[in-house]
């Protein structure tokens, strides 16, 4: 078994609906995002997943909050954009375009500053 991981980043602001204090203010982040696959093999090159196809998705992705309000964006206009729905929606985003028999997604972290995070995983 093999992890692949990436990191990546953006920025973009937020605010936190039904927050009590400050953070329910609109404020930005530059935020992080490491997202981890899961290899069963290699390929013939050994190569779990290629890290710039990965990182590719992963920056295709997040360039829909990249400089954006997130409460504007769907599905953050209806669900908080917290650091947990942002990790499970990128996570099920990636999910849909990676998993085969032999690669599965593993984990998304999102970090809103240094040393603040969460993940996702299933």
């Amino acid at each position: 078994m093999y992890d692949v991981t990436v990191k990546t980043g953006f920025a973009a602001a937020h605010q936190l609906r039904l927050y009590d204090g400050k953070y329910e203010n609109l404020h930005g982040h530059n935020w992080t995002a490491q997202v981890t696959v899961e290899a069963d093999e290699l390929d013939n090159i050994g190569v779990g997943m290629d890290f710039v196809k990965l990182k590719e998705r992963v920056k295709k992705i997040l360039d829909r909050l990249d400089y954006h309000n997130i409460n504007e964006v769907p599905p953050f206009d209806k669900e908080n954009p917290s650091a947990e729905n942002i990790a499970r929606w990128l996570f099920l985003e990636l999910k849909n375009q990676i998993n085969t028999k032999s690669i599965r997604m593993k984990r998304v972290e999102i970090c809103e500053m240094e040393g603040c995070g969460a993940s996702y995983f299933e």
